[in-house]
């Protein structure tokens, strides 16, 4: 089963943010767009690239009003570490959260059970805590988070067009499709 348009489950997980120890809940998805950009572990070589990316577009999610997590199956405690000693993670000012217990992984099913890490999964997530958008893929493959912003500016702008489209390649301030009967064969 798809976890499109589902719910995202209940969960409290500690992070580091900003220089402090955070909690993080379902209940911090509520009233503002949410990213979760799940990946394998800290201390890697190809996640300290993602979390620079993501560090680097920032501004366009706080612009777009959306809030960015990165989640990985370490503790808080490795991701304060790992934030003060790679260049490229020490870019964050979003939450790095732990899930040494596996509960988010699990619940956004991107757990690897035989090695306990995550997949590289991306979720964009509604106002009311519904999934919109999810990309899921192997760990060899890292993300371009431009592509991210454009994913989270489509479904901003479908929710508050509902009878309307983005086509492929769609960018804000390009044109939409209004699905008809007229359309069908037409494009």
């Amino acid at each position: 089963m798809s976890l499109i348009n589902t719910q995202v489950q209940a969960f409290k997980a500690q992070a580091f943010k900003n220089g402090k120890f955070i909690e993080v809940s379902d209940a911090d998805l509520q009233g503002k767009w949410s990213v979760l950009i799940f990946m394998p572990a800290a201390f890697t070589f190809n996640c300290p690239t993602e979390i620079e990316d993501a560090a680097d577009h920032y501004a366009e999610f706080e612009k777009a009003g959306a809030e960015v997590y990165i989640v990985t199956t370490d503790t808080h405690f490795s991701h304060k570490v790992w934030h003060e000693t790679s260049a490229a993670v020490g870019k964050a000012r979003f939450a790095l959260v732990g899930d040494p217990t596996h509960k988010l992984t699990r619940a956004f099913d991107v757990h690897i059970d035989e090695e306990g890490l995550a997949l590289r999964g991306t979720f964009i997530i509604n106002p009311e805590g519904i999934i919109k958008t999810m990309e899921v893929h192997d760990n060899a493959i890292a993300r371009d988070v431009t592509e991210t912003v454009r994913k989270l500016k489509a479904a901003q702008y479908v929710a508050s067009h509902p009878n309307e489209v983005c086509p492929a390649k769609w960018k804000e301030g390009e044109a939409t499709l209004a699905p008809s009967i007229d359309l069908v064969g037409k494009i």
